[in-house]
């Protein structure tokens, strides 16, 4: 009978846990939400983009503006996050314009980053002591790897009306570029 009762306490912590990081997966995609809407803002990366490309022209030296738009889908079970070089036109078969999805999975909440380079990396989120940052680290990547692909993803919800967003790709060879971006709520 004694072994019985410490059995089902192993159990009911075992289970209790489980409940508690669901619960910090759901509070994070909550939060994570609350930045729908249309973002603009500067994009800096590092290297700059000309020196990690063949063409060394200005043009390639830096995108200045980003836009990003945020959209809760699938009746609350998944956000959209769209962006692309401010002014440019909406044809994502001319210009770059990525997609990723973020989504629950059991206890995490997970992204997957539909990149132009024609490849789908998935990344795991965990959030900060404070709630306010996701760090998101890489977990697995399916399709064409010949470009590189992004590998880690931060978001900082700094307000209601600003937030950050830092991505960091992987390039062949091993080269890591890193975009930052500063992003303030347009609607």
């Amino acid at each position: 009978m004694k072994s019985l009762r410490l059995m089902l306490a192993v159990v009911l912590v075992a289970l209790s846990t489980a409940a508690l990081a669901q619960s910090d997966a759901q509070k994070s995609f909550d939060k994570l939400k609350t930045v729908s809407g249309s973002w603009d803002g500067p994009v800096t990366v590092d290297p700059p983009m000309r020196d990690m490309t063949a063409e060394k022209s200005p043009k390639a030296d830096k995108i200045d503006m980003i836009h990003v738009s945020m959209r809760i889908t699938s009746r609350g079970n998944a956000l959209v996050h769209e962006m692309q070089e401010s002014g440019t036109p909406e044809d994502p078969t001319k210009y770059d314009h990525p997609v990723t999805m973020f989504y629950l999975d059991g206890d995490r909440l997970y992204l997957t980053h539909y990149c132009d380079a024609g490849n789908r990396p998935r990344m795991v989120a965990k959030a900060s002591p404070d709630g306010k940052t996701l760090e998101f680290d890489f977990v697995d990547v399916t399709g064409n790897l010949q470009y590189g692909h992004m590998q880690h993803a931060v978001f900082t919800i700094l307000d209601a009306n600003h937030h950050t967003e830092d991505w960091t790709f992987l390039m062949p060879g091993d080269k890591v570029m890193h975009a930052h971006m500063d992003l303030k709520r347009v609607n």
